[in-house]
């Protein structure tokens, strides 16, 4: 059993105790979340020229890489259960480009009709997502582990992007590895798919040979893709990483800086943003 369905099976026998366990259940109506929803206006032409965006020109052609990155990762997420609406992206090492992929990937899940996605800043240590859409340091994922009372809904920003929602990393804890492989991220990840069947989840997280918070998060989702950097990512790294992964979850390895051939498995990114790195540059 799944950390996923444990967690909603939790929830389930709670029964109606409380309005808390009612909204968490995936059966029953979902609670609105407390308080006002934050709301950020997505700067795109600050996230080209900080590199999270493709180079004006290209914007067609990443478009297209995109499109077959999402499209296996979503027909399986709609034709699955609640463990597939999950979708882990990570690296082996810091400056693979994850963040990049992530960004670029959920906004572009976002352009489908019948979906919509919330981009989850899971990597605890560099909060990198939160960094870029300017919402460091707010209320986010840590706070909601932390503080059983808090509701993980009240804590997402809503963008001006239609079906486009972040979640911050929130404030770091030195026990945040703990905190992530607990039975409470279970329940919010639970609590973030039953509000909105309809929503795929998509989680940033640290690298998974640097860091323990990575791997920490492995047993959540029902999809995991890995993203390497050509001549950059030392093989052995990536062979540790997907020592890490379980072999049904691996859904497939985006290589950054590839020479792309059709059928080969993989898709070139020339002069995208780093993504990981701080002052960014090209791929």
């Amino acid at each position: 059993m799944s950390l996923i369905e444990a967690a909603l099976q939790k929830l389930r026998r709670a029964g109606e105790a409380t309005p808390a366990s009612r909204a968490m259940d995936a059966r029953a109506p979902v609670a609105a979340p407390a308080g006002p929803a934050k709301r950020i206006t997505i700067d795109f032409g600050a996230l080209r020229n900080a590199g999270y965006l493709p180079q004006e020109g290209l914007e067609r052609r990443f478009a297209d890489h995109f499109r077959q990155i999402k499209r296996p990762l979503v027909e399986k997420a709609l034709a699955g259960g609640a463990d597939v609406r999950l979708i882990l992206v990570s690296s082996a090492l810091p400056g693979d480009g994850k963040t990049f992929i992530s960004v670029n990937l959920a906004l572009s899940m976002a352009h489908e009709r019948d979906i919509s996605v919330l981009l989850v800043d899971a990597d605890a240590p560099r909060a990198q997502v939160s960094s870029i859409f300017g919402i460091r340091g707010e209320p986010g994922l840590l706070d909601a582990l932390t503080h059983e009372s808090l509701d993980v809904e009240s804590l997402i920003a809503h963008t001006d992007v239609r079906g486009f929602e972040i979640l911050p990393a929130g404030r770091f804890v030195e026990n945040a590895t703990e905190l992530l492989a607990s039975a409470r991220m279970g329940q919010i990840a639970a609590r973030l798919g039953a509000f909105n069947p309809r929503r795929l989840i998509l989680f940033d997280t640290a690298p998974l040979v640097a860091s323990s918070e990575g791997r920490a998060m492995l047993r959540l989702p029902g999809q995991i893709v890995l993203v390497a950097r050509a001549g950059v990512t030392p093989r052995q790294a990536l062979v540790d990483a997907l020592t890490y992964v379980h072999r049904n979850k691996l859904q497939g390895l985006i290589l950054n800086q590839a020479q792309f051939t059709p059928g080969a498995g993989y898709y070139e990114y020339p002069g995208s943003g780093a993504g990981d790195d701080e002052t960014s540059g090209d791929v």
